[in-house]
């Protein structure tokens, strides 16, 4: 890099990845400093070598973060394995929670041995666990792939389920919009009670109003009745 380049001439790239062409490495080094950049040997064995113009600290720092990308996403993905019983013979509730459970895995981003066992004769009837598998597979089609058919170890079968990463952010935002439509549907209900509500109020007021009209006239009617109540305060 820089001044530690110590072959001339050089073919030079420039900081937009344009060709500039070949030049002596100390007009390089000064076209460089002209941008406020360094000069970076990047294929040594070539000759002329070919060195950039870049920003040497900013393209080391990208470099390390595409790193920790790259190995923050080895570490995310994993083979999760699900073991369907002992046996061929296993309850189809079972399955389904296994399903269950395979999808959880899948919707995370990681892949999915499914392991199917056989005892003792079972052996004799291999299309069973092979259905099982199948069953499988197909109740996770909507999020994932086989990427490893049936493969046989000794009195065991399994198969392998990957993520497809496009149908699963399209059952995301299946589910996002039904989310919204949910919460729309509970608001809904809320915004036409509140009308009844203020009906049902003004029904009352409306009645305690005829009733305290058919008191005044009642007393218009009966003055006697009138003073009763002038006398017992009502």
């Amino acid at each position: 890099m820089n001044h530690m380049i110590r072959l001339s001439p050089v073919r030079v790239i420039g900081p937009d990845n344009e060709q500039i062409g070949v030049m002596e490495t100390s007009e390089a080094l000064r076209l460089a400093q002209e941008h406020g950049l360094d000069l970076v040997e990047i294929v040594p064995d070539q000759r002329p070598p070919i060195c950039k113009i870049m920003d040497y600290g900013k393209h080391k720092y990208e470099e390390s973060k595409k790193e920790q990308r790259a190995r923050a996403s080895s570490r995310s993905s994993e083979l999760k394995e699900i073991r369907l019983g002992r046996s061929t013979k296993i309850d189809p509730h079972d399955i389904e929670i296994r399903i269950q459970q395979a999808r959880r895995f899948l919707m995370d981003g990681h892949k999915v041995q499914v392991v199917q066992r056989f005892r003792g004769r079972e052996m004799a009837h291999k299309e069973l666990g092979i259905d099982n598998l199948r069953r499988f597979a197909q109740e996770l089609s909507d999020i994932s792939k086989v990427e490893m058919e049936p493969r046989w170890m000794g009195r065991q079968t399994s198969i392998v389920l990957a993520p497809d990463r496009s149908k699963i952010e399209a059952v995301k935002r299946r589910m996002e919009a039904a989310s919204k439509d949910g919460a729309a549907e509970e608001q809904a209900p809320e915004a036409a009670q509140a009308p009844v509500e203020q009906t049902a109020e003004q029904a009352a007021e409306d009645q305690r109003i005829e009733k305290k009209r058919a008191e005044d006239e009642r007393r218009k009617k009966n003055p006697v009745d009138a003073e009763l109540d002038a006398l017992l305060g009502e």
